[in-house]
């Protein structure tokens, strides 16, 4: 037997007086309110800021399962949704909730319309496009992992399992050179090549960035923050791994926990001519 929830009366009644609401949680943990009315609001106890440029694209919502994605379009404030953060990527993946509420009595329960995840993000000038990827995005993923020569795992997750503690190492950047920078004190040899740095200070605070290559005290990073504060700055380094058998039997004794297939034939060998 089937159960329906009706709609509140605030939202049944001849003079509606409801606002869009968006609850944005970033991967960091930081959390914002917006609302589509003139003025501020406060819903279940977390403040949403006025922010009328909001706005979402049209929705339709349906009992399927396969639920379209939705847009969400709005401008940039200095101090909730900032350019830079946008283009340092702060606010993708962040999780999204939104719904509609009585401006007049906010304190009521609202109705929650969307949830999802933000997917890409668009800045034109002083306003930003955003895809909402509903929580059905996750079924687009395999059912099951594909066989790989190298390790499927991430270097200390519950996977791998190799303790990262002693493999974390705090050091200041003193130089920058394109995507190349400077450390105070060199990191162990052989350790930081697909590690990761991440940034402890100022405003790129938070921030990380694969290490592709390291060289005595100069790391290769994959990309760096379109702002550094001024320099030195505290880092925070996560050595890497290569994802091979070799490695993970030599330097990390973790064959055990090795989640590939190395000696399994992949497809090229209908391809091997017999030689001598």
């Amino acid at each position: 037997m089937e159960t329906t929830t009706a709609a509140p009366d605030w939202l049944r009644g001849e003079l509606v007086t409801l606002a869009w609401c968006w609850r944005l949680a970033r991967r960091d943990g930081v959390v914002i309110g917006l609302t589509s009315h003139d003025r501020d609001l406060i819903v279940g106890g977390v403040p949403y800021r006025a922010a009328p440029g909001m706005k979402p694209s049209a929705i339709e919502t349906r009992d399927e399962i396969d639920a379209a994605t939705m847009d969400l379009e709005g401008a940039i404030a200095s101090d909730a949704i900032a350019a830079d953060d946008l283009d340092a990527g702060r606010w993708d993946g962040a999780a999204v909730e939104l719904f509609v509420t009585d401006w007049n009595a906010p304190e009521a329960a609202p109705v929650t319309v969307a949830r999802g995840a933000l997917g890409a993000v668009e800045r034109r000038g002083a306003a930003f496009t955003a895809e909402l990827q509903g929580v059905t995005r996750a079924l687009d993923g395999p059912a099951c992992p594909a066989t790989s020569p190298s390790c499927r795992a991430m270097l200390g997750d519950p996977a791998c399992r190799v303790d990262l503690a002693p493999r974390t190492h705090i050091r200041r950047v003193v130089a920058v050179e394109g995507r190349a920078v400077t450390l105070d004190v060199a990191a162990p040899p052989g350790a930081m090549a697909f590690g990761e740095l991440t940034w402890m200070e100022g405003a790129v605070c938070g921030l990380s960035s694969p290490v592709i290559d390291a060289a005595g005290a100069v790391l290769t990073l994959a990309e760096i923050p379109p702002v550094l504060p001024v320099l030195p700055l505290r880092v925070r380094l996560v050595e890497g791994c290569d994802k091979q058998l070799a490695t993970c039997r030599t330097r990390f004794a973790n064959a055990v926990n090795f989640r590939g297939e190395a000696h399994l034939p992949g497809n090229d060998l209908l391809t091997r001519y017999p030689g001598g």
